[in-house]
């Protein structure tokens, strides 16, 4: 049976209307509690440069700061800037690590390992008969898990938590990476939509140009959301919100909901 907008605005939690202090304190208490609870030292998150990144990252650094001033102890929130090459919007990663004033940041490029996986899964294909290169799909979310691999990696040895970017939007059609960008510690904006997003963000100090950018995954250039779903995130927002739109836009988005549920489920077993 395919789920109802009611079923799925349920399931994923979210409101129509939200009050952003209060949400932005909501967050910010749900990582510190998180961060104590697992007895860790503070938080690892991605910076991409989009307004996910930048708002999950102040989050981060307003839960750490809070826990350093009531414990005297020591917690850090560590953005990480992971290019793959050249990326042309770098910078504005750079630009949202300053303005929340982020002290432990650092840039890794993820392109060598990239290509080097890339390389070895084309030769696997040759000897299984099927030779070609990796399309560009499996090649963009192989940029997403490498990046995943070296967070972990990281937060093994500086005993933190990492962090996620993914919210409700991005859930309802599945628009992330399985075991990539989806495969986190903890999702503070899992229950907000594209749009309430960017309210946090503004609220928070984000520039103004990364609230406003066209939102990308980064997966190839010139890659957007918008243009490989088809659907706007105002006419997705308004779904989540419960407000009526065209049944078109409402069917598709449950189409993709439930075909993308395996990403969103606990793993299968017997």
């Amino acid at each position: 049976m395919t789920p109802t907008q009611q079923d799925i605005i349920r399931t994923l939690g979210v409101v129509p209307h939200i009050d952003v202090a209060q949400q932005i304190a909501l967050r910010v208490d749900f990582l510190q509690h998180h961060v104590t609870q697992a007895q860790k030292t503070g938080l690892l998150i991605a910076v991409s440069g989009g307004v996910d990144s930048a708002v999950a990252a102040a989050l981060c650094f307003r839960a750490t700061q809070a826990l350093c001033a009531r414990t005297g102890q020591d917690y850090r929130t560590i953005a990480l800037l992971m290019p793959y090459g050249i990326q042309s919007d770098i910078e504005d990663s750079w630009s949202v690590v300053r303005a929340l004033g982020i002290v432990h940041a650092i840039e890794m490029n993820i392109q060598e390992a990239v290509d080097e996986s890339v390389t070895e899964c084309e030769y696997a294909l040759k000897r299984l008969g099927s030779p070609r290169h990796l399309s560009r799909l499996a090649k963009g979310n192989t940029k997403a898990r490498m990046r995943m691999v070296m967070q972990y990696a990281l937060a093994q040895e500086l005993n933190v938590l990492v962090v996620g970017t993914d919210h409700a939007s991005e859930a309802i059609t599945g628009f992330y990476t399985k075991y990539g960008d989806g495969a986190v510690d903890l999702t503070p904006l899992s229950s907000l939509n594209k749009r309430q997003v960017v309210l946090l963000a503004e609220a928070l100090g984000v520039p103004h140009h990364v609230c406003t950018k066209a939102p990308t995954a980064g997966l190839w250039p010139g890659q957007t959301d918008e243009d490989e779903l088809g659907i706007t995130y105002a006419q997705n927002s308004d779904y989540l919100e419960g407000k009526p739109i065209d049944p078109l836009i409402a069917s598709t988005l449950e189409r993709m909901y439930v075909a993308t549920a395996h990403k969103r489920n606990p793993i299968p077993g017997i």
